[in-house]
């Protein structure tokens, strides 16, 4: 294996993302900065370059498997074979589960939850090749303790959590190990879209300020825990859920 890590991060372009990009390429990696949002990825990758790191942005709905395929190879082509995945792409909504649409729940499924089985499938074989391989889905606190008007939601990233396990026991013998961070109230362009909309059940300051630790997390926190998962370090780690929720889940 390369020394060289070659990092894919899906939602790349901002958020969580965003703050995984920066600390992988702080780290060493060259990383593929995946998004929907081409400036966006455009913007991440580089400002990585412009602090003496390397990336590449791909622009890619992760839904969509002909265009993640397309990405992985642009950043292969770039980089070399992709050994680190952060499937962290994602979209939200807040309705009434008796208002869900079979339009809506299918979006949120084909995204969180297909759109990661697509990009893992899509980088599986170069972890497996070279015997050494990290995978980390974000999923969400909704999908431990549930959440009001995220039925759609919580059930896709219940369902990361679910495929991380499994896949933990199924490509562990090979070298891969596959973890979750488990985001909770965390400051990204997401959470403060819900919060200028007031669609929480309660004002969100009411909601962080009960928590162990009473105040919002940063991307980078997320960022922390995704670089231990994808470490040397954490080579007899896998299967795990690590909470980063300043203690709400307690």
């Amino acid at each position: 294996m390369a020394t060289l890590k070659t990092a894919l991060v899906t939602g790349g372009g901002s958020g969580m993302g965003e703050a995984a990009c920066h600390r992988l390429a702080r780290d060493g990696m060259a990383v593929g900065v995946l998004d929907i949002d081409g400036p966006a990825a455009a913007r991440v990758a580089a400002a990585i370059g412009e602090a003496g790191g390397r990336a590449l942005a791909v622009t890619a709905d992760i839904s969509v498997r002909r265009q993640v395929k397309a990405a992985a190879d642009q950043v292969r082509l770039a980089f070399g074979p992709i050994t680190v995945l952060i499937n962290n792409a994602a979209i939200e909504s807040f309705t009434a589960f008796e208002d869900i649409d079979e339009d809506s729940w299918d979006r949120l499924m084909s995204v969180n939850l297909k759109g990661a089985y697509i990009v893992t499938q899509t980088v599986l074989a170069d972890m497996t090749t070279a015997g050494w391989g990290r995978i980390v889905n974000i999923s969400a606190i909704g999908a431990q303790s549930g959440a009001t008007h995220m039925a759609h939601y919580t059930a896709s990233k219940g369902g990361m959590i679910a495929m991380t396990k499994s896949l933990a026991i199924e490509l562990g013998a090979q070298g891969v190990t596959v973890n979750s961070v488990s985001p909770g109230f965390i400051l990204t362009p997401m959470s403060r879209r819900a919060i200028e909309a007031n669609l929480f059940p309660v004002p969100a300051e009411q909601i962080y300020g009960g928590y162990p630790i009473p105040r919002l997390g940063q991307p980078e926190e997320i960022a922390a825990a995704c670089a231990y998962f994808v470490s040397e370090e954490a080579g007899y780690v896998t299967g795990q859920v690590l909470a980063v929720n300043g203690g709400a889940y307690v």
